[in-house]
C-alpha cells in the first residue's frame, strides 16, 4: 500500500478532527441557549451511533475499521466534552474555590468542581471496553484510553500549577473553575507526564513503521502516535508563551455575538497564584478534542 495513504492520511485525519471538532464546540458553545439544547439533543444522537459502530466494528480488522474505531471513539469524547463545556456535565460544586482551601481539602473542592464529568468519561471507557470484549478490534478503546489519560494529566498539571492557561475558552457559566487553577512556573508532574507521553509517541510511531504490520495495525498506531503527539504538545501549550488559541480564532470570533460579548468581557475569577513567581498569563490554554 502507499505510505502516503497508509501514514500520512491518518495524520492528517487526526490533525483536522482535532482542530476542526475543537472549533466546532468552541463555535456551538456561545450560540444562544436554544442552539446549544439543540446541539447537545443532536450530538447525544450522534454518541448512540457511535456506540453501536464500536460494536459492529469490533470485529473488523481492515483498514476502513481502524477509521471507523476511532472516529466512534473520537465521537463519544467529543459528546462528554460538549456536556461538560456546555455546562449540562460537569461536578456537585458549582461555586468558586473557597479562599481558604488549602492541600487536600482544595484538591477534594476542585473534585467536586468536575466530579460527575469524570464519572461520565470513566463509565464511557468501560462502556466501551465491554462493547468490544475479546474483539479483535480494539481501536476505539485505545483511543479513548489515550484521550482520556491525557486530559487527566493536563487537568492535573493545571491543578498542580502552570504558567499558561486559556481561560477565554471557558464560557462565562464555568469561569468559576479557574480559580481552581494555579499560576505557577513549574509543578512536579509536567516533566515525567511529558517524557512518558513522548516516548510512548515515538514507539507508536516506530512500530507503525515496523516489518510485517498489517494496513489495520499501521494506521491505529498512527492513529494513537499522532493524538500523544497533540497531546504533548498542548502540554507545552501551558508552559510555553504562546497563544494556541489563535488555532481557532474563526470559532471564537464568529461566537462573539452582542449577546455573548458582553458575558464573555465580563471579569473573570482570579485562579490562585503562587507568591513566589510572576504570574505570566497570555490568553491561551490547550483545548484539545
Amino acid at each position: 500500500m502507499d505510505p502516503l495513504l497508509l501514514y500520512g492520511l491518518p495524520i492528517v485525519y487526526v490533525l483536522f478532527l482535532w482542530w476542526f471538532s475543537t472549533g466546532l464546540i468552541l463555535w456551538l458553545n456561545r450560540r444562544s441557549e436554544a442552539v446549544r439544547r439543540w446541539s447537545m439533543a443532536l450530538s447525544t444522537g450522534l454518541a448512540g451511533m457511535a456506540s453501536y459502530a464500536v460494536y459492529e466494528g469490533a470485529t473488523d480488522t481492515g483498514l476502513g475499521g481502524a477509521y471507523h474505531a476511532f472516529t466512534a471513539a473520537l465521537v463519544i469524547w467529543g459528546w462528554i466534552e460538549m456536556s461538560f463545556v456546555m455546562g449540562f456535565v460537569t461536578g456537585p460544586r458549582r461555586t468558586a474555590c473557597p479562599k481558604t482551601a488549602r492541600g487536600w481539602s482544595r484538591a477534594w473542592f476542585a473534585f467536586e468542581a468536575i466530579a460527575y464529568h469524570e464519572l461520565a468519561l470513566a463509565i464511557a471507557l468501560g462502556a466501551i471496553a465491554v462493547l468490544s470484549t475479546d474483539a479483535p478490534n480494539q481501536m476505539a478503546f485505545w483511543t479513548f484510553g489515550v484521550l482520556w489519560l491525557m486530559r487527566l494529566s493536563a487537568k492535573l498539571n493545571i491543578f498542580l500549577g502552570v504558567p499558561n492557561f486559556t481561560d477565554e475558552f471557558l464560557p462565562p457559566r464555568l469561569v468559576y473553575l479557574t480559580t481552581y487553577f494555579r499560576v505557577r512556573q513549574m509543578n512536579g508532574l509536567f516533566p515525567i507526564a511529558v517524557s512518558l507521553s513522548t516516548a510512548a509517541a515515538v514507539w507508536l510511531a516506530i512500530e507503525a513503521a515496523a516489518p510485517g504490520v498489517t494496513a489495520f495495525e499501521a494506521s491505529g498506531l498512527v492513529f494513537l502516535a499522532t493524538l500523544l503527539a497533540l497531546a504533548v504538545l498542548e502540554h507545552w501549550f501551558m508552559v510555553l508563551p504562546l497563544r494556541d488559541a489563535a488555532l481557532w480564532q474563526w470559532a471564537l470570533n464568529a461566537s462573539r455575538t452582542p449577546e455573548t460579548r458582553v458575558k464573555t468581557d465580563a471579569p473573570r475569577a482570579k485562579p490562585t497564584a503562587e507568591p513566589a513567581f510572576k504570574a505570566v498569563r497570555p490568553a491561551s490554554l490547550p483545548g484539545s478534542t
